[in-house]
């Protein structure tokens, strides 16, 4: 797709209807401290790497001490015969058409791999920090999103649009009859907050419908050095954005 580079990492991978589980930086990042953690936890292996004009214009200071451009990456793990593959990364598409001509593109790959299936995370904003986050559920076909157990699939007036890559991804996987739902986990709705208890109520539900054997106390355990390494690159992204909008540019938006 125009505006996309996709680097192969892995040259062959070879896949049965997988499952896709995409995480991106959002409201309470809980969708991106969700999918890092199980990337981690499964040691899953980087299957590509997708670099664009259309991710924010900046780089990233690693603890290196050495700038890196923005960057998404797909992963691949096989749990007892069942392929799964995850979309992580730092950043998400600037703007609208953007967002799309992204989805679309992800849609492709998972289109090449066979993919049947797809779920993605994110978070509802709240005015005040929740004591314990409940997770809701929607989707594009109401017979998939009633097999997320524990989330609730009452949602309707509960949340307005989902925006970013975890709503458009499951508009237009609707459009190729790919069935879709998107977990949503309640989180404080400041930008710079890491939700890492709705996190982890999303990855119950995962953890219980996929059977995917991860150690969520294991979570708890690694907090520090998750929030040194988002609240660094969010706090980046954040000055970027405060930037263009002093200039009177057109404020990019990076929740989903």
């Amino acid at each position: 797709m125009e505006g996309f580079r996709i680097h192969k990492v892995m040259k062959s991978l070879k896949v049965s209807k997988p499952v896709l589980i995409e995480g991106l930086p959002g409201i309470g990042n809980v969708g991106k401290v969700a999918a890092d953690f199980i990337i981690d936890s499964l040691k899953a292996k980087k299957v590509l790497e997708i670099h664009s004009y259309h991710f924010p214009h900046s780089v990233f200071i690693n603890e290196k001490n050495l700038i890196e451009l923005p960057i998404i990456e797909l992963y691949h793990k096989k749990i007892k015969s069942k392929d799964f593959l995850f979309l992580a990364g730092d950043v998400q598409p600037v703007n609208e058409e953007s967002c799309y001509r992204f989805c679309e593109t992800v849609l492709d790959i998972f289109e090449s791999y066979g993919g049947k299936e797809i779920v993605t995370l994110g978070g509802i904003g709240l005015q005040t920090i929740p004591k314990k986050p409940k997770v809701f559920v929607t989707g594009n076909d109401w017979e998939y999103v009633k097999t997320f157990r524990g989330a609730s699939n009452n949602i309707y007036g509960v949340v307005g649009p989902i925006v970013g890559v975890s709503g458009v991804l499951l508009g237009l996987a609707k459009v190729r009859k790919i069935p879709a739902a998107s977990l949503l986990a309640q989180t404080f709705g400041h930008p710079a907050y890491l939700g890492i208890k709705g996190a982890r109520e999303m990855l119950k539900i995962l953890n219980k419908k996929f059977k995917l054997d991860l150690n969520i106390d294991k979570l708890d355990e690694e907090i520090e050095e998750i929030e040194e390494e988002i609240k660094a690159k969010t706090q980046q992204v954040m000055d970027v954005k405060a930037a263009e909008k002093s200039k009177g540019a057109k404020e990019l938006n990076y929740f989903g």
